[in-house]
Order: structure tokens, then sequence, then C-alpha cells
């Protein structure tokens, strides 16, 4: 055991789960100060069996990316609820039915994370972002905490820069 912790660099700075940027495209009007939590990529590959005789080998087969969950603080100006719905209207609009077209709602995401200076040290793309989901908070006189939004997003790819 203590073999391993002497290969251990001395000057070792682990990645910290508090910092991170979310940004958006700037037509959205969504501030990065809005999120107060986020998920990171997460990938699922399909294994594809060959079988042979009495066993089977496999390949990677199809593999898709999955939902990322985003959790948004609400203030009172400016208003998340306000710029996220105006983003869900490029997708559905609810008063007259009409569906968006996905050039028009699908929408790069940056998911930075930050060394304890601020320089970004691992920078993903989430490209073609859609929302699936949008989840106001419970409301409820016995507490005061501060209002929110969980949104899910569901991307068609998502690059690893560095």
């Amino acid at each position: 055991m203590a073999d391993l912790l002497m290969k251990m660099p001395i000057p070792y700075e682990p990645k910290r789960t508090n910092r991170f940027i979310l940004r958006f495209d700037s037509t959205l009007g969504i501030n990065e100060w809005f999120v107060e939590t986020s998920g990171r990529p997460s990938i699922d590959i399909n294994p594809v069996a060959i079988p042979f005789l009495n066993t089977e080998t496999y390949v990677a087969g199809r593999f898709k990316w999955n939902p990322i969950n985003v959790k948004f603080r609400d203030p009172i100006g400016p208003s998340a609820t306000q710029a996220l719905m105006e983003w869900v209207r490029l997708h559905a609009e609810s008063v007259t039915g009409r569906m968006g077209y996905a050039a028009g709602y699908k929408k790069n995401v940056d998911l930075e994370m930050l060394d304890p200076t601020g320089v970004v040290v691992e920078k993903w793309i989430l490209e073609r972002t859609m929302i699936t989901k949008s989840s106001w908070d419970q409301l409820n006189y016995g507490q005061d905490s501060l209002a929110g939004i969980e949104v899910t997003f569901q991307m068609d790819r998502c690059i690893l820069v560095y």
C-alpha cells in the first residue's frame, strides 16, 4: 500500500465538483450563474455478441450519449424561468401547439471544469443539445428554500476537447 502512495505525484491537485461552468448559446439569455448543479457526460456502448460454438465474444455496437440533468436557481430578475421557457418554446409552443425545427432549438452547450485559479482544465462541447424535460420546484409555505428548475438535456454528441 505504501508503494502505491509513493507513485502519486507530490503536487497532485484533483478536479473538484464545485468548479465548473455551463455556458449556453448567447441567443438564449441563460446566465452561467443560474446553474446550481450539473451532470457530466456519460455514454452507453451496446455490446454485440458474436456466437461461436459454446461461447461468445463481443464487439462494440451502437452507442448513445445519455441525458444530463441540470438544476437551475430561479432569481426574480433576470428570470431563469423566462430564459428557459423561451428555449422550450423553440421546441414546442404550448399556446399554438406548433413545433419548432431542430435547427432552431438544438444548441451547443459548453461544460468547463476549472482549476483553483479559474483556468479551464476540462472542456466538453455538448453538440446539438435539446431540452427533453423541464420541472419547476414544488412551492411550500412552510419552507424558505430557494426556488429552482430541473432540466434534462439530450445531446446528439459530446466532444471532450481537453
